[in-house]
């Protein structure tokens, strides 16, 4: 680990230095997955909520599962803007069994949907090991199905949705960029995939690389991936809705924005995504962030890394949602 800090970039290396580490030196250690999201709805509740942004408008959506149960998707759409907007599908960061509230990052998809210029959706996808996959995906194709079926209602075009998932969001993500294709909905304008976790057999070379246990370490994306998978782990039965990694057939999937870290035990996956969507006919933008760590641009926000990259991926998206 201290050979890894040496080796990051400055700001980022300063970020990292003045953040809580779990036991093994990470920021993240996922052995106890109940008493990790409890630690952060104790963190929450002692932040005092931010004033409301006049410049934006949230409305949350409750859409009816198959199951009688609702899905929660929240809206935030640029005020004053009454004709029809491109949208963004957005999936959460958190291994796919965090985050279960999209206001607590009411300020960064705030900032999304102003700079875009577009409605941002929150997807509030099921949590594992509550909700095994493809339970995640079945709620982003839900999602984003209902947003272009309904797209008069909301004010948004149908031909300009795209999909976003970062860290743990981008398996829903991708999965729902694969159903849409199998199924033959509305074709997405755009997939963007941000530091990605997408394969659960960890077979790629920076899986096994300690420098890259930055977030956090090898076995910490296995646990995540036995809650995600349930007796399916380590065996040939997980289809790609529920791992996209494993998908053979890339074909007809919508332009591609990948950024990966390099200090990411999860970077050669995104790469190897992206190599594969490139091979089958797919424009991709891959983006391979030096001296970086996982999630960085949330970690350390200000850095100058964080905004060259936030500059790079809101140009794509501005180029694929406004067309």
């Amino acid at each position: 680990m201290p050979g890894t800090i040496d080796a990051l970039d400055p700001e980022l290396a300063a970020a990292f230095a003045a953040m809580p580490k779990a036991a093994n030196g990470t920021l993240l250690e996922l052995s106890d997955i109940p008493g990790l999201r409890a630690q952060f709805r104790a963190a929450r509740a002692h932040v005092a909520p931010a004033p409301a942004d006049p410049r934006v408008t949230i409305e949350t959506l409750r859409i009816p599962r198959a199951d009688r149960t609702e899905l929660e998707v929240v809206l935030y759409r640029p005020a004053g803007a009454e004709h029809a907007l491109p949208a963004l599908v957005w999936f959460h960061a958190g291994a796919q069994v965090l985050g279960d509230n999209a206001r607590d990052d009411d300020a960064y998809h705030t900032a999304l949907a102003l700079d875009l210029g577009c409605v941002l959706a929150a997807v509030v996808y099921r949590l594992a090991p509550e909700t095994p996959a493809p339970g995640a995906a079945d709620d982003g194709y839900l999602a984003y199905t209902h947003l272009a079926e309904h797209a008069v209602e909301h004010r948004i075009d149908p031909h300009r949705i795209g999909l976003a998932g970062a860290s743990g969001g981008g398996a829903p993500a991708a999965a729902t960029a694969l159903m849409v294709r199998d199924r033959q909905a509305v074709r997405p304008c755009s997939l963007s995939l941000l530091y990605p976790m997408l394969d659960d057999r960890l077979e790629t070379p920076s899986s096994f690389e300690a420098v890259s246990e930055v977030v956090f370490a090898r076995p910490d994306i296995r646990l995540a991936w036995a809650a995600v998978l349930g007796d399916r782990l380590d065996t040939g039965d997980v289809h790609p809705y529920s791992a996209p990694g494993r998908a053979t057939d890339l074909a007809d999937l919508p332009d591609t924005f990948v950024a990966v870290a390099q200090f990411d035990v999860l970077r050669d996956e995104g790469i190897d995504f992206a190599r594969r969507l490139t091979a089958a006919g797919v424009p991709v933008d891959l983006h391979l962030y030096a001296r970086a760590f996982h999630a960085w641009d949330r970690f350390a926000a200000t850095s100058t890394l964080a905004r060259s990259f936030e500059q790079t991926w809101h140009t794509f998206l501005r180029r694929n949602l406004h067309g």
